[in-house]
């Protein structure tokens, strides 16, 4: 099999030639350089891409960006007044330290914008697909209607308006569901065959079991059944831990859900996820790329491959990581190792 080939038989929960091992980007390898090749040619990538657009505010919108010393000032006019927003940059890092939304008052600024419906550039899909060819699977990454609230609140605002005032969350995240659903269709018009869905964490980790209900299972699954009567791909990425929802996230009906974060970090037993879900859903993770391929020796991470590989596969499993996107050179010759592995045990 291809990687392409390997990756869609595995989602599709068939059994491939070997347990795909797939790292979610090249992390911090050059693109261009001799490991990211190796690293294409001997695993199973993921790339998962932009769409060109954003589907939630629209195109038309006035913006104004203003530079002070480490930080971006970004205004957004609205008929009824402007949202501010304020990203700060420093040396390490960057973060939003002013969201646009912070009332009730500024929903309804951002609501009264004229929604005009933006057209995709999928410029950097195609550029990944002719690249990766049959080596790997290109996504295109899509917000699920809940990031529009969870996003343009802070944190901590998010959930206070939820706890406050649940109806304008729940408004929220259906006007963003009916301007997603159309923007989707409009993607798998085009082409798009495989998104990567982000966002059902802001509910699992901050709000609990009634918001995933309303925000969450709605939405998402009519999102997922427009992808699937395409005859594309859904694949689901929700952080934290997340072994009380197994059941309810793989009702949400997605082909395969990451990253299954182990403990420490996360709380996820395989082999008792596999029992649970694995009829349903394929599990790709329960690697750190930072805590543990990163920094792990290459025997140790091929142990853990092998127990992965008994506990999961060989159907309805992808080896995987945090899906951080930021792991390096030493995780990247254990995901190799790992490729390796699969290989030797399916030819046993």
């Amino acid at each position: 099999m291809t990687s392409r080939q390997r990756l869609l038989a595995a989602m599709r929960l068939e059994t491939p030639d070997r347990v795909p091992v797939g790292p979610f980007g090249l992390g911090r390898l050059d693109p261009k350089g001799p490991t990211a090749a190796e690293l294409i040619a001997k695993t199973d990538p993921i790339i998962d891409v932009g769409s060109g657009a954003d589907p939630f505010l629209g195109a038309g919108v006035s913006v104004e960006h203003t530079q002070r010393g480490d930080t971006t000032i970004t205004v957004i006019h609205t008929p009824k007044g402007p949202l501010t927003q304020r990203y700060r940059r420093t040396a390490a890092t960057g973060s939003l330290v002013e969201f646009p939304l912070k009332t009730p008052e500024d929903a309804e600024r951002l609501l009264s914008i004229p929604y005009q419906a933006p057209e995709p550039n999928l410029s950097e899909f195609w550029h990944w697909r002719e690249r990766i060819g049959e080596e790997g699977l290109v996504m295109v990454c899509i917000g699920t209607p809940v990031c529009l609230p969870a996003s343009w609140f802070s944190p901590q605002d998010f959930c206070l308006m939820w706890a406050d005032d649940p109806a304008l969350i729940e408004r929220l995240t259906a006007i963003a569901a009916e301007r997603l659903l159309d923007y989707t269709r409009r993607l798998c018009e085009l082409g798009v065959d495989a998104f990567r869905l982000v966002g059902g964490e802001y509910v699992t980790v901050q709000l609990g079991p009634v918001a995933f209900q309303r925000l969450v299972r709605p939405f998402d699954t009519a999102l997922i059944q427009v992808i699937h009567r395409y005859g594309a791909i859904a694949h689901y990425h929700n952080h934290g831990p997340v072994s009380r929802w197994l059941e309810a996230l793989a009702d949400l009906g997605m082909d395969s859900l990451d990253p299954l974060e182990a403990p420490p970090w996360g709380d996820v037993d395989l082999a008792d996820a596999k029992r649970r879900i694995g009829d349903r859903v394929c599990l790709l993770g329960n690697l750190d790329d930072m805590e543990v391929l990163d920094k792990s020796d290459e025997k140790d991470v091929r142990r853990m491959g092998r127990t992965l590989i008994e506990q999961a596969g060989p159907d309805g499993f992808i080896i995987g990581g945090t899906a951080s996107g930021t792991y390096g050179e030493r995780a990247a010759r254990n995901f190799i190792a790992l490729a390796d592995t699969a290989r030797q045990m399916a030819l046993r």
